[in-house]
């Protein structure tokens, strides 16, 4: 790659697009992993360095081992790329660089609120923010009348939908280890006793949830494995892990005669711990696969508008396009992601290694089965829901509730500023091309 090559002026919108979506990366670790370190580093389960040099791990092995290997050119379908083939488009017939300063537009305006929430806190769906950065620009490129507003109002629900199903999950999980493990006379024995009904449904989730959530390139039906297959091989690999867990469990050696009960809950806490640890390393790598999309999505649709020179339904995602996302994110969870760990883990409700399992489990359970179901829900508003629910559990001044009026008004703001940003970008970077780039 030459010098030339670097300064040429048509090639400013791919520079810009990568750069733009490593901030979007660098944003989505700053303030979306905490999803899977938040409950555990709040419950003092592990620290924070030991939860970044976890989500490191799981986060980036995600993204790249399992990330997309194509991806829709329009998140989530609120416009139809279609629409740029033939559109006459702010004046100009040049669809192909009015979508790419668009997708650039939009990477920007998503990663700056997504970074402005991390500042304050705020845990704020990074997917939300898209959709919303990609529905500015549908404003003002294709019209009204083309946005899917439907497909708009069905992710909108999720603000309703996601903590409600998320922290009535949580809420019963932590009732029932409440009822049966620490309110009863010998809770070691009790934990003991429930360990494999514990310990066999988590797996289970956990690896449904890497399968169907996190695995979004890789092709197992091209493999021979449909969904009987997934299932027995849940099955089995849980009943194996739970059985080995069980045998460590049970070797657990009770408190002496002269400690007090305290004693018995801090053992019991013990082994939710490394149940918080394994539920934390699935949930991270699933969201690494996932969500790394938000960020080389566009990337990955303007590097193939800008090779073809016309506006693709679908782009490849090559291999380098996968590490910027995943380094991107592991970053923005080392430099940035404390803010919304602590508010997660620390400003909502008090937690402990089981309460924090509880919302951590809860929230899985929950992803999994409205990705099942087709619902449109966030993980990010999951999360914050279950550890509602696991503070409910304990009754509602258990609960910040000035902190939680501040996230949802949060999670309101996210689409309609991400929106009003793109449109404002989109003109600058349009005015700036014609004027410095391009001059008419």
């Amino acid at each position: 790659m030459g010098l030339d090559f670097i300064l040429d002026p048509n090639n400013v919108i791919l520079w810009m697009v990568l750069g733009f979506g490593f901030y979007m990366a660098w944003s989505i670790g700053a303030n979306d992993a905490a999803n899977a370190m938040g409950t555990s580093v709040g419950s003092g389960a592990i620290s924070f360095k030991e939860a970044v040099i976890i989500a490191v791990v799981f986060e980036f092995s995600g993204a790249v081992l399992a990330g997309a290997s194509v991806t829709d050119t329009m998140r989530r379908g609120i416009i139809d790329p279609a629409l740029f083939e033939n559109a006459q488009l702010i004046g100009s017939s040049e669809t192909d660089v009015i979508f790419m300063l668009g997708m650039v537009a939009a990477l920007t305006a998503a990663a700056l609120w997504i970074h402005v929430a991390a500042t304050f806190g705020w845990p704020v769906s990074t997917t939300h923010s898209l959709v919303g950065a990609i529905t500015g620009f549908g404003l003002i490129t294709v019209g009204v009348s083309h946005i899917e507003w439907g497909t708009l109002a069905m992710i909108a629900s999720s603000w309703i939908i996601s903590p409600i199903m998320g922290g009535i999950l949580a809420f019963l999980l932590y009732s029932l280890i409440r009822k049966y493990i620490f309110d009863a006379d010998d809770p070691v024995e009790s934990v003991k006793r429930w360990s494999p009904v514990l310990i066999g449904p988590v797996i289970f989730v956990l690896i449904l949830v890497i399968v169907y959530k996190g695995l979004p390139g890789v092709d197992l039906e091209g493999y021979g494995i449909g969904h009987l297959e997934i299932l027995a091989g849940a099955v089995v690999l849980s009943g194996l892990i739970s059985a080995v867990a069980s045998r460590f469990i049970r070797k657990i050696e009770p408190p002496g005669e002269d400690e007090e009960r305290t004693a018995y809950i801090a053992k019991v806490e013990r082994v939710f711990r490394y149940l918080q640890i394994v539920t934390a390393c699935f949930v991270a790598f699933a969201h690494g696969s996932n969500d790394v999309a938000n960020a080389i999505g566009p990337v990955a649709a303007v590097v193939e508008t800008w090779n073809t020179g016309q506006v693709a339904q679908q782009a490849p995602v090559p291999l380098w396009v996968l590490l910027l996302g995943g380094l991107g994110i592991a970053i923005g969870l080392a430099t940035y992601g404390y803010k919304v760990i602590q508010t997660i883990g620390t400003k909502i409700t008090d937690l402990t290694p089981s309460r924090g399992f509880a919302a951590e489990f809860g929230g899985a359970s929950t992803i999994l089965g409205a990705s099942q179901l087709g619902m449109p829900i966030s993980t990010t508003h999951t999360i914050v829901g279950a550890v509602m629910g696991v503070g409910f559990a304990r009754g509602m001044n258990a609960l910040n509730l000035d902190m939680l009026w501040k996230i949802f008004k949060s999670w309101v703001y996210t689409i309609p500023v991400a929106a009003v940003l793109t449109i404002v970008l989109f003109l600058t970077y349009r005015f700036l091309w014609d004027l410095l780039i391009f001059p008419l």
